[in-house]
């Protein structure tokens, strides 16, 4: 099956003693080239994809020094849209403002940044990077992508004040449906749907979700009969599986009208360049 995904990774990380352990590396499918990334395409029949920084290790060069390959495989293949790495720490202040600066280059279509390594959606410290990636993403029309996960900083109660703050302007992208099972339920019981009708610029997609989570987004865009235009397939590959997530998301759609908004339409009006 033919289709777009919405979120994946290029770059090799270092290793690193996560949790007290040995230094290791867990992405094993990790791309460091963009012929590799190409070949992965082709091998799974994805026509288009938003190729991001990969990141999760504490160094703060790691993710920024893979910006301009993000960028470069953007502006060398038309499948390919880039995304930047930017942080909302203010000890990564100048990396950011660093990365901002390529934020109207030829295939860039979003901006990502995470609170997994520090910051939090409420810290007065990350208040001005946060300012200055919303109002960049803004300006030069592209998609702030967030990482959600249950607990922390990354929690959709933590990360709401995001949509709340900058989505009537900025297109907002809740990555993993916000999160586990607590995250699932906040945004697929409610806030998610409130805040479209509310006219809030949000989005997100299926990867790294509960097998319940897309089956109930199905019935419930169905049941609401808004929301199908903010669903995305993405694969978060190195960290998830093309092969898995697609499964998932093709049990959930069936051959349905939604499954082509879900797996291509929605992609290209949000991330084609």
């Amino acid at each position: 099956m033919v289709t777009s995904d919405a979120h994946r990774h290029i770059g090799v990380l270092p290793e690193w003693p996560f949790y007290g352990g040995p230094p290791i590396r867990a992405d094993t499918t990790a791309r460091a080239t963009i012929a590799e990334l190409i070949a992965d395409l082709d091998s799974e029949g994805t026509e288009r994809a938003l190729v991001l920084p990969n990141y999760g290790v504490p160094i703060a060069t790691a993710a920024f020094e893979l910006n301009k390959l993000a960028v470069e495989a953007g502006q060398a293949h038309e499948r390919i849209s880039a995304g930047l790495w930017v942080s909302p720490k203010a000890s990564d202040a100048a990396l950011t403002a660093e990365a901002l600066t390529l934020a109207g280059e030829a295939g860039v279509r979003a901006l990502k940044t995470s609170f997994l390594l520090g910051g939090s959606p409420t810290d007065d410290d990350c208040a001005p990077q946060l300012d200055a990636i919303f109002a960049a993403a803004q300006a030069h029309d592209l998609v702030v992508h967030v990482h959600t996960s249950p607990g922390g900083s990354s929690d959709i109660d933590n990360v709401g004040h995001l949509v709340e703050r900058y989505g009537d302007d900025v297109k907002i992208h809740l990555v993993h449906l916000g999160g586990g099972m607590s995250g699932h339920m906040k945004l697929i019981g409610g806030r998610l749907f409130d805040w479209i009708a509310a006219g809030k610029k949000v989005y997100t997609d299926t990867s790294w979700t509960i097998g319940f989570a897309p089956r109930w987004l199905v019935q419930e865009i169905e049941r609401r009969g808004f929301g199908e235009d903010r669903i995305l397939f993405a694969s978060d590959a190195p960290w998830g599986d093309h092969e898995g997530e697609l499964a998932r998301m093709c049990a959930a759609v069936k051959d349905t009208e939604l499954g082509r908004l879900f797996l291509r339409d929605n992609f290209d009006a949000l991330y084609r360049s």
